[in-house]
């Protein structure tokens, strides 16, 4: 919208100084022609803007001048806690609301601090996804959003584990970006947004708990879903080269555990696991590091893998697909 874009064009001149045409369009993704004549409309309004001419030239506000146009609309105060964070700003469909928030900061701050608050953000920058993940599949994350903002009770078709798909009703308290995956707190209870498979806003409305702190149930929740994944203890003896390769060879969860323990080399203790299928792998990638105390099925098991990388480097007995 031009009125809009016509308060942008004066707070950036007002946060940022002398600023030119291309560098007004660039801002704001328009054309420079779209300037001038935004330019000229600020000037019948009665603002005091004045322009250099040559290359170093530029639009300019009257020193001294400051408008007291910097007031937030309510989706830009919304968007403010994500106003670092471009990538979930996007997701949340805030994203132009957090650049707008973001300026409008800028323009009401004194010349001191504003100088210090554009340090900042050349300086730090925030990129809250893994390594080597693409990105999750968040259709209906926008709509959750909009039902935790209004309070509204949904109802989703979600994929549980196993891919079996399950229908609920839920009261969505909350949404939390972890490590770059999106999760949403209902009922009490935790969803991954990329299993939702089908969701609606209903009418009935819910009150949300007077005391329920988002953070400090993430906080115990992703605790007790630690302690629950690697709830099984498998036993080990390891070197002391491969206690120190834990920390970097595990996730961190199974990490601290290890550390906790303290275990000392060749001593036994109990390693944390998922099961014992997935122990396998983990155990596998410390070599001749760790033994496998108990269980004997374990045991047997890596001694079988041990022996088939044996044989397939050594040709004695290479599977069909290597011929």
């Amino acid at each position: 919208m031009k009125s809009s874009r016509l308060i942008q064009v004066l707070l950036l001149l007002q946060s940022r100084g002398r600023m030119t045409a291309d560098e007004l369009a660039t801002q704001l993704e328009v054309s420079p022609r779209t300037i001038y004549r935004d330019i000229d409309a600020l000037s019948a309004s009665g603002i005091p803007i004045y322009a250099d001419r040559g290359p170093a030239g530029g639009y300019q506000l009257v020193d001294g001048y400051r408008t007291r146009l910097t007031g937030l609309t309510t989706d830009e105060a919304q968007s403010l806690f994500l106003a670092g964070l471009p990538g979930p700003a996007e997701d949340l469909g805030l994203q132009e609301f957090a650049a707008a928030a973001q300026l409008k900061l800028l323009a009401a701050l004194p010349t001191e601090l504003r100088a210090k608050a554009e340090q900042i953000r050349r300086r730090f920058h925030l990129d809250t996804p893994s390594w080597f993940r693409g990105d999750e599949p968040t259709a209906h994350l926008a709509t959750i959003a909009d039902a935790v903002w209004e309070q509204r009770r949904v109802r989703m078709t979600y994929r549980r584990w196993g891919d079996q798909a399950v229908t609920r009703e839920v009261d969505p308290l909350g949404l939390v970006l972890k490590a770059g995956t999106w999760y949403f707190v209902g009922s009490l209870r935790t969803y991954r947004v990329s299993r939702v498979l089908e969701l609606k806003i209903t009418d009935d409305t819910f009150d949300r708990p007077a005391d329920f702190d988002l953070a400090a149930f993430w906080a115990g929740w992703s605790e007790e879903f630690e302690a629950r994944m690697y709830g099984e203890r498998v036993t080990v003896r390891m070197t002391r080269a491969g206690l120190d390769k834990t920390q970097y060879l595990l996730s961190g969860h199974q990490a601290r555990v290890i550390a906790e323990l303290d275990p000392q080399p060749g001593a036994e203790f109990g390693f944390p696991t998922e099961s014992t299928r997935h122990a396998l792998p983990d155990l596998l990638k410390f070599g001749a590091d760790v033994e496998v105390v108990a269980p004997a099925e374990l045991r047997q098991e890596l001694i079988a893998s041990v022996k088939a990388v044996h044989e397939l480097y050594n040709g004695a007995k290479l599977p069909a697909w290597f011929r």
